[in-house]
Formats: structure tokens, sequence, C-alpha cells
């Protein structure tokens, strides 16, 4: 059984293989660095529950009346320490003192990116901040079943894409089930942050433990990345930092992202959270340089959560029209030296690799895939 026919039509999110009864599903990592489903002959026996909680294609989203706010933690350490204004700490107190659970991305010891379970405040610290590397969810979808059907309140954040993947894996509604998504960029290669992991870790002789990609020492709108390696911090722009660049180039994301159905204010999670670009231009006053929440609430859940929260909060509602930065109205376009770029890193190690990019002849390889296929 093939689960998906083009690239573009899988994003990833390892649904298909929790779900298999048969553990006849595996991800596994393709060229670009990217996992894909495998499906094994000798176990599948066609039972079709791997394609029914495939998230793409997006189903039709439902006809709700969605709310819209800008919104920062009354709290400074919580802003601190978060990518944007607080909002998702804020929603795990809330969580947590229920007696529940959050799920989100977080490094583990080889500084891989995967979704974990947190169970208080000390173990959310690894899932706080931006992480721009595509999470692993091995297990989870059949945890986050399993403190449902417990009885535990659980909150889930990701992309919007596992987010939709999580609600059919589960097949029915959970009132304890609080799903958050991220406004989202797209997500990067696994692989070439593996790379470039390793990369650093060369570079300056040590371990790797740590690794934030927008730091707000500077009260710069997080505009600072930071890592730690053996106990030394090393800081510096985040528009200079090599990983970064690659990403903003467009030349690491994953095929799916460049096609994704979910580049939408309108969404199929509880609540949509993410950085509010532009809330200069719609409330300067609001703009410390420290981050601000946009929060955009879905359903009745999302609704509940947000009154029960908001006394924490400063914050304005606006309209939807002031919310829409570029990943709100359509997918992150794909560049056109893409697929040179991953020729290139299939075959060079990371510095070589950085020094190619900018040279005379990956531009020559570029515009030449160009004039042969200009549709890219």
């Amino acid at each position: 059984m093939k689960l998906y026919m083009r690239k573009e039509g899988c994003c990833g999110c390892g649904a298909c293989a929790d779900v298999c009864p048969k553990d006849a599903v595996r991800m596994a990592r393709d060229r670009e660095g990217f996992l894909y489903p495998k499906v094994s002959r000798l176990r599948c026996v066609s039972c079709g529950r791997c394609q029914q909680v495939c998230p793409l294609p997006r189903p039709e989203p439902e006809a709700l009346e969605h709310l819209y706010f800008g919104a920062r933690a009354k709290e400074e350490g919580l802003r601190l320490g978060s990518s944007s204004g607080g909002m998702f700490p804020v929603l795990a107190r809330h969580v947590f003192a229920q007696g529940g659970v959050v799920y989100g991305a977080a490094y583990d010891e080889h500084m891989a990116v995967v979704h974990r379970e947190a169970r208080n405040e000390e173990e959310l610290e690894g899932l706080k901040r931006t992480k721009y590397v595509q999470s692993r969810l091995d297990g989870v979808y059949r945890q986050v079943e399993a403190r449902l059907k417990e009885g535990r309140q659980v909150l889930f954040c990701g992309m919007p894409c596992q987010v939709q993947a999580l609600r059919r894996f589960l097949g029915r509604p959970y009132p304890a089930l609080l799903a958050v998504d991220l406004v989202c960029y797209g997500v990067p290669s696994p692989g070439v942050w593996e790379r470039y992991v390793r990369h650093l870790q060369k570079v300056h002789g040590g371990r790797l433990t740590g690794f934030s990609f927008r730091d707000k020492r500077n009260r710069d709108s997080g505009h600072t990345r930071a890592y730690t390696i053996d106990g030394t911090e090393y800081a510096g722009p985040l528009n200079s930092d090599p990983y970064c660049q690659l990403m903003f180039r467009n030349y690491t994301l994953r095929p799916a992202c460049h096609a994704c159905p979910y580049c939408a204010p309108e969404r199929d999670s509880d609540i949509t959270i993410g950085d509010f670009w532009g809330v200069e231009k719609v409330r300067p006053e609001m703009d410390d340089g420290m981050g601000i929440s946009l929060v955009i609430l879905h359903t009745a859940r999302g609704r509940a959560a947000w009154e029960a929260v908001r006394d924490r909060l400063e914050y304005f509602q606006c309209r939807r029209e002031e919310t829409l930065q570029p990943r709100l109205t359509g997918p992150t376009p794909a560049s056109e030296g893409r697929a040179v770029f991953m020729k290139y890193y299939r075959r060079l190690s990371f510095p070589r690799l950085l020094q190619e990019i900018d040279g005379e002849k990956f531009l020559e390889e570029v515009q030449k895939s160009q004039r042969e296929d200009p549709h890219g």
C-alpha cells in the first residue's frame, strides 16, 4: 500500500505508524532528511486505518465563529522564556492546575526534536520556545489517547497538520483535549539540523546541550539566537545563523509545506497561537520587543480555556484582517534553488555546503534547472 503519490502529499505527522494495529508502518528518513511512512507488505492487512488518519488533503473546515486577539502574559518571566507573548505556558499552567498533562516539541539527549509529555512546570521548560525543526511523534498519538481515556486533561500543541492527525487518530471528540496549533512557516529537515548540530560540536570541540532560536535578551522580538556547548554560551543575530539562513532561503522546508492547505486563520484546532507579526501597526503601544502572541479561538473549548486564563494576560481583540501575516494567507513558496541545494546537501560536508551555496557553480546549476523545468 502506498500512502502518498508525491512527497507534497505527506506531511510526516507519523499518525499512520501509530494507528497501524499490525505495526506495518514505520517512519523512515529520505535523502533530504525527512521522515516518510514505509509499509511492510508482509505485515499489512489492508485495513485502511493509516489512510483514514492522514491530515492531507485537508477536510472541509467547519463553519465556526472565530475570535481574534493579541495577548501577552502579565508575568514577564513567562514572556522572557517564550518565543512570543507567553500564551503557551499560560495555557499549560491552566491544564496542570486541573491535574492534566501537556505535549509539545522538545530536544532529546542528542538535540533531535521530539514531541514529549510534560506533567509539571519543570518538565514544561523543555517544551517552551520555537524549534525550527520538524518533530518526531513516535508513540505520542497513542500516549495522548491513553491519557484521555484515563480521564486526564490534555493540552496538545503542534503544527496544524499534527493537530488534525491527532483528531483523526482519536476518531471521536474528547472534551478533555485542548488542541492548540501554531502559525507555521514550514518545517525544516531534521537531517539538515542533525548535520548542523555535529558541525557546531566539531567547531567548538564540545557537546551541544541547548539551542534557542528566539532569545529575547536584547528585547528585539526574539531576533537573537543562542546556543550552549559544554557550558559556554554563544549568542548572535538570528539572521546570521547558517542554519536559519538556509531555512529562510526556503531551501530546507518539507515539500508538503509549500503546498500546505492549513495556511489560513480558520483552523481545525481549538486555539491557534503564534507571533503577532505586524502588531506595531495594530497596537503600537503593546510592542515592547518582548513578543506578543496572536491568539485565534475556534471552538467552544478554546473560548472556555481563554475565559479561564485571560485574567493572567494583557490583551486586545482585533479583526481578522489585522492578523493576516503571510503564513495565514498562503504557504511559504518553494525556493528556485531548493533542488540544487538538496543535491549539494547529499554530497558535501556541512562546512563545504555553506561555502558552495553562495558560489557561482551553485547559481549556474539553479539557472540551468530553471531553464530545463521553468515550473520548478
